[in-house]
């Protein structure tokens, strides 16, 4: 069996930036997105700069009928996947009384379910190897309740605690998990999620720094990681804030007025 590096939401954004770095180090990629002609352009880009083999699937992991096609196809190919990175979600901005109830489903099954199967379904393998490394794309939206966008930061809250969880239950096995909450970041996630009103408010970092802070965390097998001294400096006062203010504070970065 070959190793390769399983990336979710691998074509494009920080999950592409992810499998650069990666690849840089001689990883073989294994890319699952649901964009078929992203895909193609990662594979073509990746293989004239880097010296690896890169797999793709084109699946829409919102949808659970999927799930058990990942790990079908990599057994099919023979793979063997040390590196499991969850960096497929979405979000979106609505009044939760007017939230599409279908997009919010599928937001659930994307943020939550499909990294929570593919641990799950993963983890054996490298448990049994006494190797391997899961890398969590979280968010600081996981800290804190976010009207009008009360789906994505549930969702994110229910990653982070599900991978801390996880990663102290896999103490002794050979086997790393880091978890990392970035803030807002440069990427297609805003125009999908239609958060431009927050996007306004800060200078959010690039895809590309935010991958590589999240590389050396999981390098350095960091456990947990909060990117940006202001963000773990806000996440601390989360806790000892009312938390009427920090709701109230959390609604006024997402909406105006």
């Amino acid at each position: 069996m070959e190793k390769f590096t399983l990336i979710t939401g691998g074509a494009s954004g920080l999950g592409f930036e992810l499998a650069k770095l990666f690849a840089k180090d001689g990883n073989n990629l294994f890319l699952v997105s649901s964009n078929q002609e992203n895909l193609d352009k990662a594979e073509k880009e990746l293989l004239k700069d880097y010296e690896i083999k890169v797999k793709t699937l084109a699946l829409d992991l919102s949808n659970p009928d999927n799930f058990p096609k990942v790990k079908m196809y990599s057994d099919e190919q023979n793979m063997f996947i040390p590196n499991l990175v969850n960096c497929a979600g979405f979000g979106d901005r609505t009044d939760f009384v007017d939230m599409d109830i279908s997009k919010q489903l599928k937001m659930v099954e994307l943020n939550c379910n499909a990294p929570m199967y593919l641990m799950h379904t993963y983890l054996k393998d490298m448990i049994n190897a006494k190797e391997g490394h899961i890398l969590n794309i979280s968010s600081i939206a996981a800290f804190v309740p976010g009207p009008y966008m009360v789906t994505y930061h549930a969702s994110k809250a229910f990653l982070s605690n599900l991978s801390q969880g996880i990663e102290r239950e896999l103490k002794g096995s050979g086997v790393k998990l880091t978890t990392v909450c970035p803030g807002p970041f440069e990427s297609g996630f805003v125009s999908k999620a239609g958060n431009d009103y927050t996007f306004s408010k800060i200078k959010p970092l690039t895809s590309a720094k935010v991958a590589e802070i999240s590389y050396k965390a999981c390098i350095k097998n960091k456990p947990f990681l909060v990117i940006g001294f202001k963000n773990k400096l806000m996440m601390f006062l989360t806790r000892l804030a009312p938390r009427k203010f920090v709701i109230n504070t959390s609604a006024s970065q997402i909406k105006k007025n």
